[in-house]
């Protein structure tokens, strides 16, 4: 079986390195890559690397590299035909029929992408021609602040005002007048002879995600043209909905040491432009809102694009419509954060007027996918009245019930909600008759609370001193768990920020890991001590060492495996997280001494402690192994 280029780009796209190897090599992050040992060769440091921004495996014991295909072809023994049939399995897609039909589309569509290069070409040269249009062109790209090496590296060009001069000049080097209508460079009107499609504007080619121009985008030059953008139509070689404008160099830059691991939606072609020259990997959707096929191709290159819209109404609206898109297809994992630049700037003004720098400063200013959706329902009317209040509320609910995913849908309900409470939720006073405790998140997540009265017996005081002076050696070892194994946050996020880590002394550490596990992707352990000592916990490092030995923690042995050791950390901080949240909820009911409600939480609440300090959870969680 024969399978053509744009059936194996579109098959790679499709499926992360990491998920396909992962299946048989156990894989851990590590900055932008994954690390595992070697499945060629037999070794005890891992030297295997997985990238899935490039797409490739290297194993630097063996010296073997490739794509999951080779990959597949090597550890299984499978051929080529064999290895993409499997992939292809995986991915969902339809194996492409081998008949002569197909054979002769695969050529005709490769012949259609000749004459878009020749084209792409032949702008590149008009816009160089010595004629006052093709002045007026760079000009204008001068005024934008791009150089004479950022118009080579984009590949702009300028197409003529005659209405035939792109279809003279592909005619006579062989182009036939219906191919050059049906890859979309000419326009035809019954009546009339097809005509050059794009006439007096600054061209932008429009590349697949190998690299192909495919489409091109033209920038009217003329202030009276009724169209300021106009893309290509649907062709047999573009569509719209399912590409993105700049996405090869944004995937390269994503792929580079001196990017930041950022992947940026933005607006308009000038936009992508400008983030790429300041370094950082954007795209923009091709004239169109985002559609779910450009969502989950965003997806499967980042687990959390950045929205940077421009920061006026009709920007702040393109990124209500593209959440929307989103929505109910949200995952563990697979989000957006939202960036609305402060004054109504795009990022192609900021960088023209501020620079670089300022640009990349801007764009690290986002808010999660949580806060923008709470924000844009709160706007929607003034909430004067308890029926507005009460349709703010049930539209949160509504919109947390359109994601698919049953836990992340609850997960939403009750942010969206403890949210909507924190706004509307009436503010109690000690010694008014109400709880004298109470709990309420704020819009940041964690919770606040007052303590219960103070101890004031002697051996209490004594008791109270003894403690503070040293960490829990639990809550140690959970932290130490965190800082030796960073990626142990991404599922955890929620949780260490609602609960921290079972002790008051390590908050500063906990708030820290929430911050960085949303600033950094694939956070290593070197970047994390790097901010600790920065934050000056250095010094809380050593403590905490000391404390996570006393714990007898299973997760911190050497011998134990990496997986082991996650599940056992997972284990032990659901139980401290569960051990917070009763001695909440018991702080909440201090007034309620007596009653079932309060002695049920208080048993539980005392056993469970019983077991972490004594160690029974450990040989419990042993038994369930």
């Amino acid at each position: 079986m024969r399978f053509d280029d744009r059936f194996l780009e579109e098959l790679k796209t499709r499926l992360r390195p990491s998920e396909v190897i992962g299946k048989s090599v156990k894989l851990r992050r590590n900055g932008k890559e994954w690390v595992g040992l070697s499945p060629f060769t037999k070794e005890k440091t891992p030297s295997f690397y997985v990238n899935d921004l490039k797409g490739q495996f290297f194993d630097f014991s063996s010296g073997k590299n490739g794509d999951i295909i080779s990959f597949l072809q090597e550890t299984e023994r499978l051929s080529f035909n064999e290895a993409v049939e499997r992939l292809a399995g995986m991915a969902g897609m339809a194996l492409p029929a081998v008949t002569p039909q197909a054979i002769a589309a695969e050529q005709k569509i490769r012949g259609l992408g000749d004459w878009m290069e020749l084209a792409a070409q032949w702008f590149v040269n008009r816009l160089h021609d010595k004629t006052p249009a093709a002045q007026n062109a760079r000009e204008y790209l001068t005024r934008r602040g791009l150089s004479a090496e950022d118009i080579k590296t984009f590949g702009l060009g300028y197409s003529p005002r005659d209405h035939t001069a792109l279809k003279d000049a592909l005619v006579q080097k062989g182009a036939k007048v219906s191919e050059l209508v049906e890859c979309g460079l000419l326009i035809e009107v019954d009546g009339k002879a097809p005509y050059d499609r794009f006439r007096d504007r600054l061209m932008f080619p429009i590349h697949d995600q190998r690299g192909h121009v495919v489409s091109f985008g033209g920038r009217a030059l003329n202030p009276d043209e009724k169209a300021k953008y106009l893309n290509g139509p649907e062709t047999p070689l573009f569509h719209k909905g399912r590409m993105l404008f700049g996405l090869p160099k944004a995937l390269k830059l994503l792929g580079s040491e001196d990017t930041h691991a950022e992947l940026v939606v933005v607006e308009g072609y000038m936009d992508a432009i400008a983030c790429q020259r300041a370094k950082i990997a954007a795209v923009a959707p091709l004239g169109t809102a985002l559609t779910e096929e450009q969502i989950d191709l965003l997806w499967r290159r980042h687990p959390e694009p950045t929205l940077c819209f421009d920061g006026d109404n009709a920007g702040r609206r393109a990124a209500y419509r593209a959440l929307d898109r989103a929505l109910p297809k949200l995952k563990p994992g697979r989000s957006f954060k939202v960036c609305l630049i402060e004054g109504g700037k795009d990022p192609d003004e900021v960088l023209r007027e501020k620079g670089a720098l300022a640009l990349r400063e801007a764009l690290t200013h986002t808010r999660p996918f949580v806060d923008v959706l709470f924000q844009r329902e709160f706007e929607v009317e003034t909430l004067d009245t308890p029926e507005k209040k009460a349709g703010f509320k049930k539209r949160l609910r509504a919109l947390a019930d359109q994601i698919e995913d049953k836990d992340l849908a609850q997960s939403y309900r009750q942010d969206l909600l403890e949210r909507y409470d924190t706004l509307y939720k009436p503010q109690y006073q000690p010694g008014q008759g109400a709880p004298q405790a109470e709990y309420r998140r704020d819009f940041r997540g964690g919770f606040r609370g007052k303590p219960l009265p103070p101890i004031t017996t002697p051996e209490g005081v004594r008791a109270s001193q003894a403690l503070s002076a040293s960490i829990d050696p639990i809550a140690a070892a959970l932290a130490q768990g965190l800082i030796d194994n960073p990626e142990w946050m991404e599922d955890q996020v929620e949780g260490v920020e609602a609960y921290g880590l079972g002790d008051p002394q390590l908050d500063p550490i906990a708030r820290l890991l929430v911050t960085l596990s949303f600033q950094h992707q694939g956070l290593d352990r070197e970047t994390l001590t790097r901010h600790l000592h920065k934050q000056g916990l250095g010094a809380l490092l050593s403590e905490i060492q000391k404390a996570a030995l006393k714990s007898g923690a299973p997760f911190l042995a050497p011998d134990t495996t990496l997986a082991h050791a996650h599940a056992r950390w997972i284990e032990a901080f659901n139980a401290m997280s569960r051990l917070t949240a009763l001695d909440r909820a018991l702080n909440s009911a201090y007034d309620q001494v007596g009653t079932e409600f309060f002695t049920r939480l208080k048993l539980e609440r005392d056993s469970l402690r019983r077991s972490l300090r004594s160690g029974q959870i450990w040989q419990d969680a042993a038994k369930k192994a």
